[in-house]
């Protein structure tokens, strides 16, 4: 499957390769199919930096611009420049991902991800996760936030502690009444 580079983003112009990624872990979102079913997909593929890094190393895509073709290093250092503490960021979204989980962009809620179990349309994603670095401290405040917006959602807040090169470290926070 080929993906080519336009600013942030990567297009997957054919559109029967748009639905098998969508399909087979519901990579990208259709070009102006806001709520897509995969049976209604029929317009290319829009896949964010990260998910792109993500399909790239699995060797899923080849991503090119202006056609040249791009490599797993190249894609990093574009992903660096788009994303404040990328190489964190990508831990947790690959830890995810993984394990078989769909993760989306989070910035509708304002955390980094919203992780589905089963994937858009299918399930609501029970998971807001916001990615902290090891030692950084997180205010009363800030906690109290997340935790009244994901209640709110109907969701579980997670914090994601990346923990060495492969490991993510998770602390969820639930309200509750008594």
């Amino acid at each position: 499957m080929k993906g080519e580079l336009i600013e942030n983003r990567v297009i997957v112009w054919d559109i029967e390769d748009s639905k098998k990624l969508f399909q087979n872990g519901y990579f990208g979102k259709p070009i102006g199919i806001p709520k897509p079913k995969i049976e209604e997909i029929d317009a290319p593929l829009v896949l964010d930096l990260i998910e792109s890094l993500y399909l790239l190393e699995n060797k899923k895509i080849n991503i090119s611009k202006s056609k040249n073709k791009i490599s797993i290093e190249e894609m990093i250092q574009i992903c660096k420049l788009e994303h404040q503490d990328f190489e964190k960021k990508y831990q947790v979204y690959k830890n995810f991902r993984d394990k078989g989980y769909i993760v989306n962009p989070g910035i509708k809620f304002g955390c980094d991800f919203a992780v589905y179990e089963k994937g858009p349309g299918i399930d609501h994603a029970p998971y807001l996760v916001q990615v902290y670095n090891r030692g950084e401290t997180i205010s009363t405040t800030g906690i109290v936030l997340a935790g009244r917006l994901a209640t709110s959602v109907k969701k579980q807040f997670i914090l994601a502690i990346p923990k060495g090169k492969n490991e993510v470290d998770y602390l969820a926070l639930d309200w509750w009444k008594a």
